[in-house]
């Protein structure tokens, strides 16, 4: 009798173990936020099923983006590749490719209920060689606005690629699709250029510098002088930095990311992309490293994110396999920023653009996802 008690209790113990285990394992592999819900990305290209053009525009013709005041509307398909027996395995548990969307957020708002993505970044993330290529979108393009509500698609139909995350924002509740604010964002790029993500990350002004307080501080080489005094009475003062080298507390390091009145959102890219360097460099450094899944844990709450905490890790763990030349940053070439105006229906009023075709960013974003971006481009940089 006594035997048999010991081993029914011994069942119940595993049984128990084992429901833990599964529990566990789930909250590992749980996205922290609502999905895309996009058709599963990797490994997977966008290609269209036509060529789309600005009507009553050819591309022979002169007329602009901003002179037409539209988007295109075009039609996708996914093609999904048949993976070849000799492919090398992915590192980290990963799959061989994974793009994610990265926003920052020009709020403090720990709900995320309004806000405008200052800050637009596409994460290629290669498991297979590995490698990491960030593509910056500028926030100015003008776009078409897909899965607006009814009531306020009359004039709710195009807006600067930035407003799609304030459209989504659940604040402002003029989306009617899913993932609210980095929702419409990826869905308007995927909908406008056939770039398609898998996962998104958003960060606000305060999550940032909690951030990088957590990692105690970054460190940064300036080759110049940036001047972020206010040039007038409506303009907040992001302070002044001195060339040469800077320890960043996280108010520092996100008054120095913000900097652009004197002049212009190439040179604010490139200042944020050496904000990432370094915050990457910090993550990597001994006294941090052993560190990462408490501050995970610590941040979990504060960011948008659809990845699970797996995924999380599958990230963490591929950054210390990066060579010198496996981290890229790419953006438009600067012949390509060409300033424009158009009208906003919704605004009432004409605002600036980056006045550039949609044909050639949909061919730019297709060198970025075949990974064939010359080296020499004036816009791809690695981390100093």
């Amino acid at each position: 009798m006594k035997k048999n008690i010991w081993i029914i209790l011994g069942i119940i113990l595993v049984i128990t173990v084992v429901a833990l285990g599964i529990q566990i394992s789930r909250k590992w592999n749980q996205p922290l936020g609502i999905s895309l819900g996009f058709p599963t990305r990797t490994p997977i290209s966008a290609t269209f099923t036509s060529t789309p053009e600005l009507t009553p525009t050819s591309k022979n013709e002169s007329t602009s983006l901003a002179e037409e005041g539209v988007s295109p509307t075009p039609e996708f398909t996914l093609e999904i590749p048949t993976a070849t027996p000799t492919m090398p395995e992915p590192v980290c548990g990963g799959p061989p490719l994974m793009y994610i969307l990265g926003v920052g957020v020009d709020t403090r708002d720990p709900k995320y209920l309004y806000g405008l993505a200052d800050v637009i970044r596409i994460v290629r993330v290669d498991f297979v060689k590995p490698k990491v290529t960030v593509l910056t979108l500028p926030r100015d393009l003008w776009v078409a606005l897909p899965d607006i509500r009814e009531k306020y698609a009359e004039t709710v139909t195009n807006g600067k690629l930035n407003q799609a995350y304030f459209y989504g924002g659940p604040g402002m509740d003029y989306y009617k699709g899913t993932g609210g604010g980095p929702g419409l964002l990826a869905h308007t790029i995927a909908y406008n250029y056939g770039l398609y993500v898998d996962h998104y990350g958003a960060v606000n002004m305060d999550a940032f510098v909690r951030i990088v307080d957590a990692l105690g501080g970054i460190d940064i080489y300036l080759d110049q002088d940036w001047d972020g005094r206010p040039v007038d009475d409506k303009t907040i003062d992001l302070g002044y930095f001195t060339a040469g080298q800077h320890h960043m507390s996280g108010e520092e390091a996100l008054r120095f990311a913000r900097i652009r009145k004197k002049y212009n959102d190439v040179t604010r890219t490139d200042n944020q992309t050496q904000v990432i360097c370094a915050i990457k460099d910090k993550v990597l450094t001994p006294s941090v490293v052993g560190k990462i899944p408490q501050l995970i844990n610590a941040l979990i709450g504060t960011i948008q994110t659809d990845l699970s905490p797996a995924q999380i890790q599958q990230l963490v763990c591929v950054l210390p396999k990066l060579g010198p030349d496996d981290l890229q940053f790419v953006r438009f070439p600067d012949e390509m920023m060409v300033q424009g105006r158009v009208f906003d229906p919704n605004l009432g009023n004409t605002t600036w653009i980056v006045d550039v075709s949609v044909e050639d960013v949909q061919a730019f974003i297709r060198d970025f996802e075949n990974d064939i971006i010359p080296d020499n481009s004036d816009g791809r940089m690695g981390c100093p």
